[in-house]
């Protein structure tokens, strides 16, 4: 294992025990069994490391959206359950990675004032993914988006839902009834957001009598007869 990544293993086991603002750059070091200066040779300080931690997180994150993505998508399942697995495989990877901390509220709180940066970043690739999914996914399963909705607006109305979810549970936890509620308002919200694509309406063909049934039609009274 090389020593970047040994540090970052170590330092989320101290910031979780620790939480960020009882933690030190020693702690840290200590626990990848480094001294210190080796220990800043990779972070100039304990913010460096704590932005490193988060990236980590984040970039796990997205890993497991993505492989959720392809598997639900493979496995032949529907749009709501390709969206609700990428949404709970994410936040799922996110929640594990502080489970059990007594700091959680702490850590996502500071995650947001430190690195704010790296969570518009990653939202934004986020909502990326899930609006080419969508797209794909709408297009091999003849589904059109409602109300002029783009698949960009769906992954924005996903997020949205996310949020909205939070905002009952601080930090996502317990993250067992987070994602069980957050499941349910998904799949709500898609059921309306999505419906089969309707067929082009076909012209009625003009009615062509055929040179069979024209054949058949008796004549009409001659000249002749009607003398």
């Amino acid at each position: 294992m090389d020593p970047r990544t040994r540090i970052l293993d170590a330092a989320i086991t101290v910031f979780r025990r620790q939480g960020f603002r009882r933690s030190s750059i020693e702690q840290a070091a200590e626990a990848a069994g480094l001294t210190r200066q080796a220990l800043y040779h990779h972070f100039k300080s304990k913010e460096a490391l704590f932005r490193a931690v988060i990236e980590r997180l984040y970039e796990d994150a997205f890993a497991a959206e993505t492989a959720a993505i392809a598997a639900t998508e493979q496995a032949g399942g529907s749009l709501a359950d390709v969206l609700v697995a990428a949404v709970a495989a994410k936040l799922g990877q996110l929640a594990r990675s502080l489970d059990g901390s007594p700091h959680v509220e702490e850590l996502y709180s500071e995650h947001l004032g430190q690195a704010r940066d790296l969570y518009q970043k990653y939202t934004a690739a986020h909502g990326e993914q899930i609006a080419t999914a969508v797209g794909r996914i709408c297009r091999k399963q003849g589904l059109a988006l409602n109300a002029g909705m783009t698949p960009r607006d769906l992954a924005r109305c996903v997020e949205m839902t996310i949020n909205g979810t939070k905002s009952a549970y601080p930090a996502m936890q317990p993250a067992d009834a987070f994602l069980r509620d957050l499941n349910v308002m998904l799949r709500t919200f898609i059921a309306g957001a999505v419906s089969p694509a309707k067929s082009p309406t076909a012209k009625p063909k003009p009615a062509r009598m055929s040179a069979e049934k024209s054949a058949k039609k008796p004549a009409g009274p001659t000249r002749r007869d009607r003398k």
